[in-house]
């Protein structure tokens, strides 16, 4: 009963951070939920940016607010901010509670305070942690709260917590993270220009915003004409590499209008490797082309019909997250050898 349990709250957990996968780059995605002894949820917590609060302050916080009915924390936004008030004013309300985390907590004085020791500070009682932190400069929260007498769990759902620290692990080994992003329509046409809601394009243009590299086919270029910039969420825009067997582009197209972009004509993928973050766009071309480069697709897909050619999805693509983005519905796939 208990690991039925802890597996139910961890998925909470990972569904949570699943949802900002990608937006937080260079760091990992994180979620985060704290419960009492009936596994009730008093509150779910994420890591939602580089530099923002990470899912345990953000969990505790909003823990806090509930179960104490005290406003004042609401509008402290700072990560060490917030572990300086909860330090002072916790007052034992956390003794009885239980952290489910999807990565160990941190121990390093980085951008923000180790996590480690806040947990052990407001006294929670269980921490279960899903993947183990395995950098040079972040481990050891786990083994430190165990050495303070907080009980750990460690390894609930860790295949899937690992399968969630994909990206940041990818980036650990000096590589790029490389995903396909497609828009569909509900029948599967992935052309004939807009096919997804505003609310699906501004998490595209957030996406875009974190990479540094927007790799697409030069027939879509050509035909379509895109600007293939991050305004709907006023971000940057990312620099682009073209993937095309011919330099015959029209220099007026939108996207090599693009302040402080560089913009790159290769055909090969090569240059892949000097980045870290890398979305590819496209339609059939595309994914026939880079079939064998590709493990991770994001597809964004509409509830109306197109008229079009139906497109042909990799095989062996198994879904990983879903959910509701406005009228549309987003999920990351990932293809199994």
């Amino acid at each position: 009963m208990v690991v039925q349990s802890n597996n139910a709250l961890m998925k909470i957990a990972l569904e949570s951070a699943w949802a900002y996968q990608g937006l937080t780059f260079p760091n990992p995605a994180v979620g985060a939920v704290l419960s009492n002894d009936n596994g009730d949820i008093i509150s779910v917590g994420v890591h939602k940016m580089a530099g923002s609060p990470h899912a345990e302050v953000e969990v505790l916080k909003g823990a806090y607010m509930k179960l104490t009915g005290d406003k004042r924390l609401e509008t402290i936004q700072n990560s060490a901010d917030i572990h300086a008030f909860l330090s002072s004013y916790h007052n034992g309300i956390f003794s009885q509670l239980s952290l489910h985390v999807t990565l160990e907590p941190c121990h390093h004085h980085g951008k923000t305070p180790p996590c480690s020791q806040l947990i052990k500070t407001l006294g929670i009682k269980k921490v279960v942690i899903g993947s183990r932190d395995l950098s040079v400069h972040a481990q050891g929260g786990g083994a430190f709260l165990e050495s303070n007498g907080v009980k750990v769990v460690w390894d609930c759902l860790q295949k899937e917590c690992d399968e969630l620290l994909s990206p940041f692990l990818v980036w650990q080994n000096h590589q790029p993270f490389v995903f396909f992003k497609l828009a569909l329509s509900k029948n599967g046409v992935a052309s004939g220009g807009i096919i997804t809601s505003e609310a699906s394009r501004t998490m595209v243009h957030r996406l875009r915003d974190k990479c540094d590299l927007l790799v697409i086919g030069g027939n879509t270029v050509r035909t379509d004409r895109p600007l293939l910039d991050a305004r709907l969420c006023n971000g940057k825009a990312p620099n682009v590499l073209i993937y095309s067997r011919q330099n015959d582009f029209d220099d007026s197209i939108p996207l090599f209008s693009v302040k402080n972009r560089k913009v790159l004509i290769e055909d090969s993928l090569e240059k892949l490797q000097q980045y870290k973050m890398v979305m590819v766009e496209g339609g059939q071309e595309m994914l026939h082309s880079l079939k064998n480069d590709v493990i991770w697709y994001l597809i964004f897909q509409s509830p109306h019909l197109k008229e079009g050619n139906k497109v042909t999805l990799p095989s062996h693509l198994r879904e990983v997250f879903s959910q509701k983005i406005g009228e549309d519905t987003m999920t990351w796939y990932k293809k199994d050898a």
